[in-house]
């Protein structure tokens, strides 16, 4: 497993070499010029020409490939042309915003959506799989920022009961030590703080794992009904084994390899994809700040958080490789 683990790490080296050169590419054939949207109506040729200079605008494109991968070596990923920041500052600071949001989408989806697609499959073709199967459908095609603001408006507007923006109620004296708002309260035993954190954490948390929800649910659903028919669970069904053992070892054991890919997927995809529900709540993390890149064409805060995200995803992509291995033994010795 070990040896496993090295050889895909090895490959992350390629796989990032050819993502930075057509991110450098895609960020480079973008429509507009960093030099205006950072001067706006103040944008003068001499001006332009001195930010140009500046941030090296007027080198050619191979150059400045060579030189923006020279400063990755060196571990500078650039500074903000819009804030002048350092781009891994900004990440830090933002980043635990976003995997404290995606985390949470990713455990209501999981702990909600296996269970009701396990019981869908065992019930099929009666009034509780149909259901759940449209429910799931309805999910899937709902988009995420209309879901939102339909949230913001029931639970916020109507009823009251929940926060309609930001990570945590500016009246309160939360101690951040490491910018995870609920692990910081917990670890400093402010529990009025932790509990802020999570009550601000519920609507944008539903609203970004809807989709990954109704996925798991259809997935494990199509697994476990596949999984139900195999012979080796008839066997365990004639030798008398007990449902609870027959559901635990041969069923949802077997029928987690295709829900663990599709769980992996869907966190890369939470982490990268937070954009819409983080502007809708004013959810101060990277999903936000890189909608504010991408409008004011903030070159070096686009590549250094694409790349950093795709980093994510590839490591989320290991983490699942080596769950299969210890899911099902024979993945593990292949």
């Amino acid at each position: 497993m070990l040896r496993f683990v090295l050889r895909r790490l090895a490959l992350l080296v390629p796989v990032l070499v050819g993502l930075s050169i057509l991110l450098f590419a895609w960020v480079r054939a973008l429509p507009g010029d960093p030099a205006r949207a950072l001067l706006g109506q103040r944008a003068t040729p001499e001006g332009i020409a001195r930010v140009n200079e500046l941030y090296g605008f007027n080198e050619p494109v191979l150059q400045q490939y060579l030189l923006y991968v020279k400063a990755l070596l060196n571990g500078d990923f650039g500074r903000s042309i819009q804030t002048g920041q350092p781009v891994l500052e900004s990440f830090f600071e933002k980043f635990p915003a976003t995997v404290e949001l995606g985390m949470s989408a990713l455990l209501l989806a999981i702990v909600v959506g296996v269970p009701l697609g396990y019981y869908a499959a065992r019930h099929q073709g009666r009034f509780i799989d149909t259901a759940i199967v449209s429910g799931s459908l309805l999910g899937v095609v709902t988009p995420v920022f209309f879901l939102a603001i339909l949230l913001k408006l029931v639970f916020a507007q109507w009823l009251g009961w929940l926060p309609t923006s930001f990570r945590q109620d500016a009246r309160i004296d939360a101690t951040h030590i490491t910018n995870f708002y609920v692990l910081d309260g917990l670890m400093t035993q402010e529990w009025d703080a932790a509990w802020n954190a999570m009550v601000h954490l519920a609507l944008p948390a539903i609203a970004l794992g809807t989709i990954p929800l109704a996925i798991i649910v259809r997935i494990t659903r199509a697994s476990v009904a596949e999984v139900m028919h195999e012979d080796y669970v008839r066997t365990a069904e004639s030798k008398g084994l007990s449902p609870a053992v027959i559901s635990r070892r041969h069923i949802l054991r077997n029928a987690l390899l295709p829900v663990t890919t599709t769980i992996g997927l869907q966190a890369g995809l939470l982490f990268a994809g937070a954009v819409l529900t983080e502007t809708v709540f004013a959810f101060n993390g990277v999903g936000q700040y890189l909608f504010s890149a991408i409008s004011q064409r903030d070159y070096p805060v686009l590549q250094g958080y694409i790349l950093f995200i795709a980093l994510i995803y590839a490591l989320i992509n290991l983490a699942v490789d080596v769950g299969y291995g210890i899911i099902d033994p024979r993945v593990r010795v292949s």
